[in-house]
C-alpha cells in the first residue's frame, strides 16, 4: 500500500499568477456580433442572446448576478434566477426580509450581470427594482416547486443560524403548513423587476477587440452606441 501523499502546499503570490496567466479564455469559436442589425428595444436582443446560450448548452443560462446597495453605499452581490421578461423588465423573485430585500427596500436600484462563458458573451444592466406586487408574487411562489416553497416559508434568509437543527424543525414545520394549506403565500414572498435604464451587449473576442453596445434610455427611447473595447 502506498504511503499517503501530504497535501500539496499552495502557490505563492508569484506563482498564483503565473497560473491564473495560463488559464485560456475565449478559447474556441465564438459568435459573430453584427451591431448594425441590433434591435431597438434592448430586451429583444437580450432575449435572442438569452435563447441561443440555451441553444448552446450553457449551463444556468437564466442564472445572473444581482448587485445591490446598503444604506453605507456598499455594494453587495449574489447570483439568483431570472424568472421572467415583460414588458422590458427583468424579473426575479427574493424575500424582502433577505438582506437584498432589505436593501432595495431603502434604495431600490441595482445592477445585474448575464455571463455566457461557452459564447464569450456578457449582458450588463442597470436600472430602478419595481415591486410587482401580491398577486404576481403568489403566481412566482406557487409555481415553486415544494421543497423550494418549503424553505422559502420559513424565512429568516441571511440571518444568522445558530443551531442546523433549527433550520430542520423549520422546514419540518414548513412542510406541514403547505399540506394543510397548499395555496399559502407568505407576506414577505416578492416578486421584483428590474427595469433598466442602460444595458450594455459585450461580445469577446478571441484577439481581445471585444464588440461593445450600450442601450441609453433617454425621454422614454433608447439610444445606442458602440464603446471601446
Amino acid at each position: 500500500m502506498s504511503a499517503e501523499q501530504p497535501p500539496s502546499r499552495p502557490p505563492d503570490e508569484d506563482g498564483l499568477r503565473a497560473r491564473l496567466r495560463s488559464l485560456r479564455v475565449f478559447d474556441g469559436q465564438l459568435p459573430p456580433f453584427d451591431t448594425d442589425s441590433a434591435p431597438e428595444q434592448p430586451a429583444e436582443l437580450f432575449l435572442r442572446w438569452l435563447l441561443e446560450a440555451v441553444d448552446a448548452d450553457v449551463r444556468d443560462p437564466h442564472a445572473m448576478t444581482l448587485s445591490t446597495v446598503d444604506r453605507d453605499g456598499r455594494p453587495s452581490s449574489r447570483v439568483l434566477i431570472l424568472k421572467g421578461l415583460a414588458d422590458g423588465q427583468w424579473q426575479f423573485a427574493t424575500s424582502r426580509t433577505s438582506r437584498k430585500g432589505h436593501e432595495l427596500g431603502h434604495t431600490p436600484w441595482a445592477a445585474a450581470n448575464f455571463y455566457w462563458p461557452q459564447l464569450g458573451r456578457q449582458v450588463r444592466l442597470r436600472g430602478r427594482v419595481l415591486d410587482a406586487g401580491p398577486e404576481e408574487a403568489a403566481r412566482d411562489f406557487l409555481a415553486r416547486p415544494q421543497d423550494s416553497r418549503a424553505e422559502s416559508l420559513v424565512g429568516h434568509q441571511s440571518q444568522v443560524l445558530d443551531d442546523p437543527a433549527d433550520l430542520d424543525a423549520a422546514i419540518t414545520r414548513a412542510r406541514s403548513l403547505l399540506i394543510a394549506d397548499p395555496d399559502h403565500v407568505p407576506e414577505h414572498w416578492a416578486l421584483y423587476r428590474l427595469a433598466p435604464d442602460e444595458v450594455e451587449f459585450w461580445q469577446a473576442d478571441a484577439s481581445r477587440r471585444h464588440v461593445r453596445l450600450r442601450y441609453e434610455l433617454a425621454n422614454a427611447r433608447w439610444r445606442r452606441q458602440l464603446l471601446w473595447p
